[in-house]
C-alpha cells in the first residue's frame, strides 16, 4: 500500500488534501507541523510527503530541506502544496529538495498526476 504523509497545520486543508489522497487510494498519514513531519517520515518511511509551507515552529522549506538532506528520508518525495505562488517561492521550494510544487487550492487531477509522477 502507497502511504502518503500529508502535513499542513490548517484543519482544513489537512482533510482536503487526505481526501484527494484517499479517493484515489492512497492510505494517509498525517502531521500537524514541520518537526511532527520529519518524525513521522523517519519513523514510517512514507512514499511521498505532501507538505505546507506556511507553518508554525518549523516551516515547510526548513522541514523539506532537513527531510531531503537526511540519508533515512533523502528517498522519499516531497511536493510542497502551499498558498504561496511567486515563481522566487518555487525556486526555493526546488533549490530544498522539493519535487514539485503546486499552489492552493489544489486541483485534484493536477495534484493527482503530480503524485504519480514522483511515486514512478
Amino acid at each position: 500500500m502507497t502511504t502518503i504523509l500529508v502535513i499542513d497545520d490548517s484543519p482544513t486543508q489537512l482533510a482536503n488534501l487526505v481526501r484527494i489522497c484517499e479517493s484515489a487510494g492512497y492510505q494517509t498519514i498525517t502531521a500537524t507541523n514541520g518537526q511532527q513531519g520529519i518524525e513521522l517520515a523517519q519513523a514510517k518511511q512514507p512514499n511521498l510527503i505532501l507538505m505546507d509551507v506556511v507553518m508554525p515552529e518549523l516551516n515547510g522549506f526548513q522541514a523539506t530541506r532537513k527531510i531531503t538532506r537526511d540519508p533515512q528520508t533523502e528517498h522519499i518525495p516531497v511536493i510542497l502544496v502551499t498558498t504561496k505562488d511567486k515563481e522566487t517561492d518555487k525556486v526555493w521550494g526546488q533549490r530544498q529538495g522539493a519535487y514539485g510544487y503546486i499552489v492552493k487550492p489544489p486541483v485534484e487531477k493536477e495534484l493527482l498526476s503530480l503524485i504519480e509522477q514522483a511515486l514512478a
